[in-house]
Parts: C-alpha cells; sequence; structure tokens
C-alpha cells in the first residue's frame, strides 16, 4: 500500500518539480542545468552520458544495403522518439541554450476511421531530452501556430484537397545564422504548395541576439513552370556565399533556383547540369520497372567539409566541402511502402552539379523484415546535426542524427557519424568499370 501510495505520489508531484526546475534553469546562468538536474531525476541515458563502442557500417548479408549503426546507443540500433501522442515524420534541432536538449516536431497522426470534432491536420512539437534511451517530451506537447491556407487551384483528381486543413509534412532545420521549417499546406500558385517560416517565430525560442530574419510569416514558395498540382518535399540550400536556393527534384530531373526574401524565385538553373546529373543518377540509382515505383527528395540539407574537425590541417574549401541531403527510392507492392534512403552530395558552386551518391542504400540498424511484407516502412525526413552550435556546416567527425517516421503512426530516429553516413559513395567522375 505505501509502495503503492509513493507511486500515486511521484505521479503528481514529479511533473511539478520538473516544471519548477525547468522554470529555474531561465533564470540560471549555467547551460547545463536543466540537463543535469531534470535528466537526473528521470534517469537521463542519451548520447553524451557514455562512451560507446564505434561500429563502423557493414554489409548486409544479402549485400544490397550498408547497416548503419548509432553513434550512442549501447546496441547501435536506432531511438523511438516519443511526443506523448502518436507522431510520426519526425525532426529534431538543437535547443539554443541547453546541450543534451533538442525541439522535436512532427505530424500528430489522426485516426482515418475515427470521426472527431478537430480533424485538422497538425505539426506538434515539445522540448526533450533522452531518458532511458528514448528521446521524449519534457515539456507539454503543443501544436506549432502555423496559420491554415486556402486555395482554388485544386482539379479533377486533386479537388478534395481544398478541403485541407493545416500543414503537412514538415521539415524543420538550421541554416547558416537561424532555423527554418518548411511544411506543405493549400497554396496560391498551385493545389497544394510548400511553405516556408522562421522557425523561432513558432516556439518559445530562448532569448539571443536575434539576427535578420527571412521569412518572418509563413511564405508560399513558388517554382518556375512546369509544376505540379501537389508540391512536396522542397528543400533550401545555401551556396559558398550563403545565398539561398530552393531544390524542388532531383528526379527523373534535377531543378532548383536562387530564393528571394520574398519567396520569390530567379530561374531554373538545373538544366546547365542536366546531362551531367542524369548520368550520375542513373549510374547509382537502381532502374524503376513501373509505377509503383519510385525516387523523390526526402530531408533538408546540410553542408559538409570532407575532414575531421579534430585535425589541426581540416580546413573547408571550395574543393572539400559539399552539399548533402537525404533521397529515397519507394517501392510499393501489396498495399505497402518500402523506403531506401542514398546520400547525396552536389557542389556548393554554380552550377551545383552532383559530386556523389551512395552505391548501395542505408539500412538503419534495428529495422526488421517480416514474413507476408518485406520490413518495416521507414521513412526518413530529417537529418541535422545534433550537437549544439554546429548549425548548417559540420565535418566528418560531427554526428548526424536522421528522424525517421515508421508505419505512418510513430516516430524515430539514428545518430550516425557523418563520416560512416558518406560510407562507400560513388562518385560521379569516377570511370566506368570495364
Amino acid at each position: 500500500m505505501i509502495v503503492r501510495d509513493l507511486k500515486r505520489l511521484t505521479l503528481l508531484v514529479g511533473p511539478l518539480v520538473i516544471l519548477l526546475l525547468l522554470s529555474a534553469s531561465l533564470w540560471h546562468s549555467h547551460n547545463d542545468y536543466l540537463r543535469s538536474h531534470v535528466s537526473s531525476l528521470l534517469g537521463y541515458n542519451g548520447p553524451s552520458s557514455v562512451a560507446r563502442v564505434h561500429r563502423k557500417p557493414v554489409l548486409t548479408a544479402d549485400k544490397k544495403h550498408y547497416e548503419m549503426f548509432s553513434a550512442s546507443t549501447p546496441d547501435g540500433k536506432f531511438f523511438d522518439i516519443r511526443f506523448g501522442k502518436d507522431v510520426f515524420n519526425p525532426n529534431m534541432i538543437p535547443h539554443p541554450k541547453f546541450n543534451d536538449t533538442w525541439f522535436i516536431v512532427g505530424q500528430l497522426w489522426n485516426d482515418p476511421n475515427v470521426e472527431i470534432p478537430d480533424s485538422h491536420a497538425h505539426e506538434v512539437g515539445c522540448i526533450a531530452q533522452f531518458m532511458n534511451g528514448v528521446l521524449m517530451c519534457i515539456d507539454y506537447i503543443q501544436a506549432l501556430p502555423i496559420e491554415a491556407t486556402s486555395t482554388d487551384k485544386c482539379e479533377g483528381d486533386m479537388a478534395y484537397i481544398s478541403f485541407n486543413v493545416g500543414p503537412h509534412d514538415a521539415r524543420v532545420f538550421m541554416g547558416p545564422l537561424s532555423p527554418f521549417i518548411i511544411y506543405g499546406s493549400n497554396g496560391g500558385f498551385t493545389c497544394f504548395s510548400q511553405w516556408v517560416q522562421d522557425f523561432r517565430k513558432l516556439v518559445d525560442w530562448e532569448y539571443e541576439l536575434w539576427t535578420p530574419t527571412e521569412f518572418a510569416v509563413g511564405t508560399e514558395l513558388a517554382r518556375p513552370p512546369p509544376f505540379f498540382q501537389l508540391e512536396k518535399n522542397y528543400f533550401m540550400f545555401w551556396d559558398k556565399d550563403d545565398e539561398m536556393h530552393i531544390h524542388y527534384d532531383v528526379y527523373p530531373k534535377r531543378g532548383f533556383s536562387k530564393l528571394e526574401r520574398d519567396g520569390k524565385v530567379g530561374p531554373n538553373l538545373a538544366p546547365k547540369t542536366t546531362e551531367h546529373d542524369e548520368k550520375c543518377l542513373k549510374r547509382y540509382m537502381p532502374e524503376l520497372p513501373g509505377s509503383l515505383e519510385s525516387i523523390h527528395q526526402a530531408t533538408n540539407s546540410l553542408k559538409i567539409t570532407l575532414c575531421k574537425r579534430a585535425d589541426k590541417d581540416c580546413e573547408a574549401h571550395a574543393g572539400n566541402t559539399y552539399i548533402m541531403t537525404v533521397i529515397q527510392h519507394k517501392s510499393y507492392y501489396n498495399y505497402h511502402s518500402e523506403y531506401e534512403p542514398y546520400v547525396v552530395l552536389f557542389q556548393q558552386r554554380a552550377p551545383f552539379e552532383l559530386y556523389a551518391i551512395s552505391k548501395k542504400p542505408i539500412w538503419i540498424s534495428g529495422r526488421k523484415r517480416h514474413e507476408g511484407r518485406k520490413t518495416d516502412m521507414m521513412y526518413v525526413t530529417s537529418a541535422n546535426w545534433m550537437d549544439r552550435g554546429v548549425n548548417y556546416h559540420g565535418y566528418l567527425d560531427d554526428v548526424v542524427v536522421l528522424g525517421f517516421g515508421y508505419e505512418d503512426r510513430h516516430s524515430a530516429g539514428i545518430d550516425i557519424l557523418a563520416g560512416d553516413l558518406l560510407h562507400d559513395m560513388g562518385l560521379c567522375e569516377e570511370p566506368e568499370e570495364s
């Protein structure tokens, strides 16, 4: 009885203690105050808590993938991300003030078989830390205050999208100076568009000397024609001079333009590299047998220098620094989707031609095979530097965290050494094998 009453007391008092510690931390000058107090209270067991054995990527038994291992979990497998509700397609970026603390954002799952009063789509988020190997909210989950949009551009089979309310499939990421969010919502120039906003405007971002901000409000991202009624998965990238660009498509043809601060774009720059890029994509990406398979963009972009930050001779320059993103080969058989992620590098200076692509797709350690369907459906949605302060530009010895949804209902992530993520890349300029 005493044990049971103590458990009840803990459930009642515990959240109050956590909130008090969180409030106190806002006035405390030490960066690790929140981490050291709240995490120790709840059983912190995260990336920085214990030294791990580095596991290099290995070829899977069928020799079709390279298995990638977590840089921090004891078994090398991916970790769960828990919002307290069913949320999928997660993103995580470091908190600007506290170590080992992240903002996590994802799509709230709505049961299609249950009618509920509020059936709007929501991107939700919270502040999170690792507890017993799980990344979980340490404050209340909240819907991001993204304004709903309307459209009169939906026609034919896409007419139903006119009834959409709320944002979909967000990508949260760091730019060189500040964080952004790109999301899908009803559009003004086409039926369903991509929109961008300064992420700091949507959350309780800690006080800092604010940099000049682009996209203080949700801004629709146009693109040069031709475009589709349903536009998805745009990502921003910054060139060697930190000029913004927006990347629309990767396959069968790339599409990207210079992006202005008002959301307007210049002409499509991709035709300048079409012949080179199509040859590289054909060489390393699987041949598509029909309509049930496709290749498309998946994550935001990062800038990476191909040497180790810890090496005294490592210096970023035009010849060793590239834009990195993840694309995916999707198959849809027997009413079940599967996604195979590939890492792509392209040049950070015009004309931004492809530089390298993974020779084999990534197998996230912990992904399972099942009878009746091939494997877990794991869809990578975000790629960010794990550590606070790295922002957009990292090195081979920095850690990348991939966020992914699985089975369109749950969230998880895996932290991978960047050098491992780039294991066995195929260069576009490599001589053809005889």
